[in-house]
């Protein structure tokens, strides 16, 4: 496993292979470290902890109660249950009309038909340049039935651009939150983007402007604006090797390279893929798509396995950059 000059580990072709880039060399960055968020006992875990030797069964009740996520969604994961095309939970869905949206185009809801493990995570997924929301609708199910309330967008225009798809993944998840038949299922501070090509560079332009955003995933991302210095939200960049129409050396490695060296970050290439490699059913994008936003929507520690220590090149894997607690 090499060391990159920013800090990060790569696997894959790392430092050995170069590609011509025009952008500058970025500046060496200190390693960015995983999140450690504090588990905070409730007044009765508390007590029961205290006085454990007291109260019969409270020294086994505590340690429980403080160990609980209450965001968790779903069974524990194994590799195959995140790579199968659909999770434990049955789906349903609603169209949302442009007629009946406002500030973006309308687009389709998946959620989890079942109310009875609380309120849900949700995400935005924004298409690409003169596309529709059909060509991301593959992840709506995908995801939710992992436990996401899904919202895959039409955009006012086919033809807007990154600045604008951003503004409407923001205006899609406020309709989410306050105006949708399913606001009632979403906890509003648990919200991430998506988006392919100009979507996905809308989705970096949606974490610049939100920074409570928990999660941004950039899908063969286009943008004319390269460095990401702004973000505080969790991002993986996925890219394609055979990607023409936004090559990694002009973008995805740039977007990736950019963004603070403090910040939960990954960069995942898609190897024999290309542009539109996530308008279509990918087994590799929803595997890291989904982990990311179990790790970070929902503060789910169990799928950090799939993070950390760093996936291997595979057939379907060029290279994969970020940083783990693992030294």
């Amino acid at each position: 496993m090499q060391r990159l000059s920013t800090g990060d580990h790569s696997v894959g072709r790392g430092a050995a292979r170069s590609r011509p880039c025009p952008l500058p060399v970025p500046l060496p960055r200190p390693r960015s470290r995983w999140r450690v968020r504090s588990l905070v006992l409730t007044a009765g875990a508390a007590t029961a902890a205290l006085f454990g030797g007291l109260v019969p069964g409270a020294q086994a009740a505590a340690p429980e109660a403080a160990a609980a996520n209450p965001y968790e969604r779903g069974p524990d994961p194994t590799v195959a249950a995140i790579e199968a095309p659909l999770g434990s939970y049955a789906v349903s869905q609603t169209t949302v009309s442009a007629g009946g949206a406002s500030g973006f185009g309308g687009g389709t809801i998946y959620y989890p038909t079942s109310t009875a493990d609380g309120t849900f995570g949700a995400v935005a997924i924004a298409p690409g340049f003169t596309a529709t929301q059909s060509s991301v609708a593959w992840l709506g199910p995908r995801l939710a039935s992992r436990g996401f309330v899904v919202f895959t967008i039409n955009t006012l225009s086919t033809l807007d651009q990154p600045a604008s798809r951003g503004r409407q993944l923001l205006a899609a998840l406020d309709h989410l939150k306050q105006n949708s038949t399913v606001s009632g299922r979403i906890d509003a501070t648990r919200l991430g983007v998506m988006g392919h090509s100009m979507g996905g560079g809308g989705s970096l332009e949606a974490a610049k402007s939100r920074t409570t955003l928990k999660a941004a995933i950039p899908l063969t991302g286009w943008n004319t604006d390269k460095t990401w210095p702004e973000l505080r939200t969790p991002t993986l960049v996925v890219g394609a090797d055979g990607d023409t129409v936004a090559p990694v050396a002009t973008h995805s490695e740039p977007f990736y390279e950019s963004l603070p060296g403090t910040l939960d970050k990954a960069y995942l290439e898609l190897n024999g893929a290309t542009h539109s490699a996530p308008t279509s059913s990918n087994t590799t994008i929803a595997k890291y798509s989904l982990s990311w936003l179990k790790r970070f929507i929902d503060d789910d520690t169990r799928y950090e396995q799939f993070l950390c220590p760093l996936p291997q090149p595979s057939p379907t894997i060029e290279e994969y950059r970020g940083s783990c607690p693992l030294g």
